[in-house]
């Protein structure tokens, strides 16, 4: 009945390094509204209903567009969204959006948020640019103060590197409805049934009853999407409220290794979510045959086109390239992917109170062709998500994610900082031949590098192959044989450690 997605917010704790102890410290902030956002699905809607809320939609989505064509740009930086219904009231604009006054206020407010979180984004990289510009710290705090405060338009480089790295959007959204809280009633016909949705249409006085399929009424400010027919009602509601923020938590740390068979790989080996790569590779493969079989159908529709015979290129647009179909399966393996995803961050919070996770963002160059195949189906890898359930559940249960640099976590042998030999899954040790699972050992390497004092998170990856073969080379005894090691045996600290080959053989014949 119910999909969640998560809001990201401020976090609850923070975790941080000492970096002249190499320990791992938690600092707690002051506790934040952490909300998540619920869908209610309502049934199937019948055609007057259904045009009147599709109409209220279009006509907000050219309100929309109006914003975002006026105020979208530097133009509008300084400006609230009160300050653009002030405007528009004044000259006489809202006049001609032919909707409720309440209706139209609400999506100026929401996409003056939008267009907000899009020049924030623009902001952290225009930040990068400042660092890079300057040495003084007087003249960054006054950039960074003047990027903070929407002073940047006074300032001609800032102005500059704003246009740079801020497109210009656009709306694309024609099928969404605000509506305030005070502005919609909830009823049922029975007591515990189906709950009953009544919102303002487009004349004074007139409301659109839609029946919802839960019996739970929403709260709050409701965002109406409407998709094949039906209305998805968005709510936010905070998440204490929740059974899974109140879930216990053991006050351990540990590592993990985010994966594309499985969701995470924890440092004592257990791997979370084991049928995620399952997934991936079966809905890659399933959308090459179909849309292989979509490509063909549309030829011999534009074939036929092509010959006069518009009546049967009209039957297969129609009846075989359509969209519903296939909106509605990617929507039920989108529900199941992210089902799998949360269930598995989770699993790894029950364990432990500080997770520490590679950061993913920054992508690095392979030299290594995979082939189409394989590249169709690591497009399909969800790393963006597995990011976004780690933050939320964290926050939502008060839990510290703390994110290190993912260089070479899983080429390092643990408890040496040596490299090894990766092949595959299979990471092999060069001094005594032991065998790791390269995710078993990169969540390991993942949990020693949050305390490490040399290894940062920007730190570039030329970077920290220098310092993990510098720390190798201090091991060397200094002799005049530079293959001679002070140390009389390795110690990988691995407790279960895959055989080689050759060992599994003798085993099987019995002569080990």
């Amino acid at each position: 009945m119910f999909a969640q997605v998560t809001v990201l917010t401020s976090p609850l704790p923070l975790a941080t390094s000492d970096r002249s102890t190499g320990e791992i410290c938690t600092r707690v902030r002051r506790w934040l509204e952490v909300l998540v956002t619920r869908i209610a699905f309502s049934k199937v809607l019948n055609a007057g209903k259904l045009s009147k809320l599709t109409e209220q939609a279009r006509r907000l989505g050219q309100v929309r567009s109006l914003v975002w064509r006026q105020f979208g740009s530097t133009s509008g930086a300084h400006l609230s969204a009160r300050e653009v219904r002030d405007q528009w009231m004044k000259d006489g604009t809202a006049a001609t959006f032919d909707v409720l006054a309440n209706a139209w206020k609400e999506t100026v407010r929401d996409t003056v948020k939008d267009i907000a979180a899009s020049r924030a984004a623009a902001k952290r990289r225009v930040r990068r640019a400042i660092h890079l510009r300057t040495s003084d710290e007087a003249d960054r705090r006054r950039l960074y103060a003047a990027l903070r405060f929407d002073t940047w338009v006074a300032d001609p480089w800032l102005s500059r590197q704003m246009r740079k790295h801020w497109n210009r959007g656009r709306n694309h959204t024609h099928n969404q409805i605000m509506v305030r809280s005070d502005k919609y009633q909830t009823f049922t016909l029975k007591t515990g049934g189906d709950v009953w949705l009544s919102i303002p249409g487009l004349a004074n006085r007139e409301h659109v009853k839609i029946p919802l399929n839960t019996t739970l009424a929403p709260s709050g400010t409701l965002r109406l999407i409407l998709r094949d027919g039906r209305a998805e009602v968005h709510y936010q509601i905070e998440a204490a409220s929740m059974n899974s923020s109140h879930r216990p938590s053991e006050q351990r740390e540990i590592g993990i290794d985010k994966g594309y068979t499985e969701v995470l790989t924890d440092s004592e080996g257990i791997r979370h979510g084991a049928e995620l790569g399952s997934l991936l590779i079966a809905r890659s493969d399933r959308l090459h045959r179909v849309n292989a079989r979509r490509a063909k159908l549309r030829s011999i529709a534009n074939r036929a086109e092509a010959l006069g015979d518009r009546a049967k290129a009209d039957r297969i647009r129609a009846n075989n390239l359509g969209n519903i179909k296939k909106r509605r399966d990617t929507a039920k393996w989108e529900a199941r992917v992210r089902t799998v995803t949360f269930e598995s961050v989770h699993a790894v919070l029950d364990k432990a109170s500080l997770i520490a996770a590679e950061d993913l963002t920054k992508s690095f160059p392979s030299h290594k062709r995979l082939g189409r195949k394989m590249n169709r189906r690591l497009a399909q890898w969800t790393k963006g998500l597995t990011a976004e359930a780690l933050q939320a559940v964290s926050d939502r249960r008060g839990s510290a994610v703390r994110l290190v640099n993912a260089a070479y976590t899983s080429q390092v042998i643990p408890g040496t900082g040596a490299l090894g030999v990766r092949h595959g899954d299979e990471l092999h040790c060069t001094q005594c031949g032991a065998v790791w699972d390269a995710d078993h050992a990169a969540a390991v390497n993942i949990l020693a590098r949050a305390s490490d004092p040399d290894i940062a998170l920007w730190t570039p990856h030329t970077r920290v192959r220098q310092i993990l073969r510098e720390r190798t080379g201090r091991q060397r005894s200094r002799l005049p044989d530079q293959d001679s090691s002070t140390a009389s045996r390795c110690e990988c600290g691995e407790r279960i450690i895959r055989m080689l080959g050759f060992e599994q053989q003798l085993r099987k014949q019995n002569k080990w």
